[in-house]
């Protein structure tokens, strides 16, 4: 934890703004006006940075843990030539200028002992009791000696892990990050790179989700410095650039301002600059650079209701821009973040982005799950109480936490939740869906109902046959909208599996784990060819068509035409007892009989037919086509074939069309022995595990 390198370079800062600025806590706010080589008085500023935000708190801890910390590094140097202490003295104060709790820069100052140093996680437990050794070891790398090249991904997942039981870990990891990218010149430009990677890859995104904007920003243009040295020096001539000239966004600030005293809403308006990325991102964006590009304006109010009440202001005495409002108080972000989003445009045509929240919102968008203190500990117990059952319950543990945890313990081999774990956090979105039974779902963005499956059911979605998005049937690949609906639909047979590819539809780290797993576990046989898979009916014989030696005994149909021809229409295969109409054709020689509600009759009147009276005769036995709609699986064919012949009828022909989507389509003519078992067969073909549909033809069929 010892990295070290350059900074890239304060950002230019043309007016003062409430972001908590990292980079002034260097090395003299570490040592004061003292020399080099003396720090008694070192642990006074990360004192006075924690009575800001916390006025009661009992220092006693700090400067217990601070003459450990500085007696354990004794003589211990970093690559720079400063001393080691420097190091968990500048994570201490990053954390302590968030607003972090006193357990918290208790385990940041020792957060490098037990690794480097002769200090025990036992010692530290019994000095400090057992809150501050489980974020020690959290934070606590594992040797290379016995992971070998598998200790930077292992050692992530042991923090992780530790992550879930309490999120401070990860604040302290994020910290540490931080000073060493900041320091991380005096290493060799490929080890640079590489820290810059695993920094881009893994700690940026944490950071956005644990919402600890404050750390984000800086690491962002940190890796942006090393990475992309050309871009960011374009980038920091630009903003320099723009700092000489006009002030487009001080005026509408200003204008801002006017607006909201003359109505009577107190608030405090400031013009906050944008970060190097944040720049660079609205430059590939918009192409060119506009004056108001460059920062945007802040308001700062008191309670929730003054936040729309300036939006009402604004959007009245200013041009609003509608496409650019984002309402994150009624619907926060997924790591804590609050805060109204709107755009105007100013007298002179410059557009300014706005942002209006309350100064709690502020505080938790600059220091995320850090500006929340001890989640662990009831209000009046003490902060490092231990729960009464041994087991750490966080409250606020986001839902993609609880995810990854679970799907890491999926991923043994160290590489695979490593690439795992990057493509996961890439997905930088969620969305919460909602289970019929009242639960929620917590997805990335982009998630299917395959990834809905997997996350409510575990294993068991292996049988899943398709779901219902909204109450409608929907295929497995369907990519699911916030708020949705779904409710997976499983099969009764336990020995189906998912297809292969299901993973091109599978979002979530838990869902690809999980198909991959069953399919190598159940590898296709390569004679079988089927590239559907083992849920797949891929190309399966259909029962040959039944010898028609003599004409079959069909239902009776008499029309009001006596010399005319009468004959069933194949459209809609009317049988009785249904209500039904004749339509003459071949001028009147022949009466096709149709269901009353036929497409066909409607557009035959519309061409000037007349409809011909039609009622049924004696003979009760009738054809029929049926078509069944469902979801592809093993022994599908063969279990409807079954379940028609359960009902006495007899398969005059039969069609399978090919699966789309896992979807598959049955097209059978039917001869049955009474009309009146019709309703009868068709529930026994809805009851065939798979199928979720079986109607009466309403269209041509190509088997008659």
């Amino acid at each position: 934890m010892s990295a070290e390198a350059t900074s890239p370079g304060a950002p230019v800062r043309r007016r003062s703004r409430p972001r908590i600025d990292l980079r002034r806590l260097g090395r003299a706010a570490l040592f004061g006006p003292v020399s080099r080589d003396r720090l008694p008085d070192a642990i006074a500023h990360v004192a006075e940075v924690h009575r800001v935000h916390h006025p009661d708190a009992d220092l006693s801890v700090l400067q217990r843990a601070y003459r450990l910390a500085e007696t354990s590094h004794r003589g211990q140097m970093r690559k720079s030539g400063e001393p080691f202490i420097t190091h968990p003295l500048a994570v201490t104060l990053i954390l302590a200028e968030l607003g972090a709790e006193t357990t918290t820069l208790t385990a940041s100052l020792l957060h490098d002992t037990v690794e480097d140093t002769e200090v025990t996680l036992d010692q530290v437990r019994e000095e400090f009791g057992e809150e501050v050794c489980y974020l020690v070891d959290g934070v606590t790398k594992l040797e290379k000696v016995d992971y070998g090249a598998a200790a930077e991904p292992e050692t992530f997942r042991k923090m992780l892990v530790a992550t879930g039981d309490d999120v401070r870990v990860m604040s302290i990891k994020l910290a540490d990050r931080l000073h060493n990218m900041r320091t991380l010149g005096v290493m060799r430009p490929e080890k640079q790179a590489r820290i810059a990677k695993v920094t881009r890859d893994v700690l940026i995104p944490l950071a956005e989700r644990l919402g600890v904007q404050a750390l984000k920003t800086e690491l962002e243009d940190l890796v942006f410095a090393i990475l992309h040295p050309e871009e960011y020096a374009r980038t920091d001539a630009l903003i320099t650039e723009a700092a000489d000239g006009p002030d487009p966004l001080g005026a509408i600030a200003g204008n801002v301002a006017s607006v909201l005293r003359e109505a009577g809403i107190s608030a405090e308006v400031l013009v906050r600059p944008r970060h190097f990325v944040s720049v660079h991102r609205v430059r590939i964006k918009r192409g060119e650079l506009r004056g108001s590009d460059f920062g945007r304006v802040l308001v700062l109010v008191g309670e929730d209701a003054d936040c729309y009440a300036v939006l009402g202001e604004l959007h009245t005495c200013f041009t609003p821009v509608i496409s650019e409002f984002k309402d994150f108080i009624a619907a926060p972000k997924f790591n804590l973040y609050q805060s109204l989003h709107t755009a105007v445009a100013g007298p002179d045509g410059e557009v300014a982005e706005v942002l209006i929240r309350t100064h709690r919102m502020h505080k938790v968008a600059e220091a995320g799950v850090v500006a929340l203190g001890n989640p662990y500990a009831s209000e009046g117990a003490s902060q490092t109480a231990e729960p009464a059952d041994g087991e750490r319950a966080d409250p606020t543990r986001p839902g993609w936490l609880s995810r990854l945890l679970q799907w890491q313990q999926s991923a043994p081999d160290p590489d695979t939740f490593w690439t795992t774990l990057r493509a996961d956090l890439a997905q930088d979105r969620e969305i919460t869906v909602f289970r019929t039974d009242g639960g929620t779902l917590g997805l990335p963005a982009g998630a299917t109902c395959v990834d809905a499956a997997y996350a409510q059911h575990g294993d068991a979605a292996h049988a899943c046959i398709g779901a219902r998005v909204n109450g409608r049937l929907a295929t497995l690949s369907t990519v699911l909208k916030d708020g949705d609906t779904v409710q997976p639909l499983l099969a009764e047979d336990a020995a189906s599996g998912p297809s292969p590819d299901w993973i091109d539809h599978a979002r979530t780290p838990a869902a690809r784990i999980a198909i991959t797993g069953w399919l190598d576990a159940h590898p296709q046989p390569a004679e079988t060819g089927q590239p559907g898979g083992p849920a797949d009916p891929g190309p399966q014989p259909v029962p040959p068509p039944v010898p028609r030696t003599a004409r079959a005994r069909t239902a009776t149909a008499v029309a009001e035409r006596p010399d005319a021809a009468v004959r069933l229409a194949g459209c809609c295969t009317p049988v009785p007892p249904d209500e039904v109409t004749g339509i003459p054709v071949r001028g009147g020689a022949a009466v096709t009989v149709h269901r009353l509600e036929c497409p066909a009759v409607a557009r035959m009147e519309a061409a000037g037919r007349t409809p011909v009276a039609v009622s049924w005769g004696d003979e009760q036995a009738c054809r029929v086509t049926l078509i069944a709609e469902s979801f592809g699986r093993p022994r599908l064919l063969a279990d409807l074939t079954e379940a028609i012949a359960g009902a006495d009828a007899a398969v005059i022909s039969a069609t399978v069309e090919p699966p789309s989507e896992q979807r598959v389509r049955h097209t059978y003519t039917l001869r049955l022995p009474d009309a009146a078992g019709l309703p009868a067969l068709m529930r026994a073909m809805r009851e065939v595990p798979g199928v979720y549909d079986v109607s009466r033809a309403q269209h041509p069929a190509g088997a008659l």
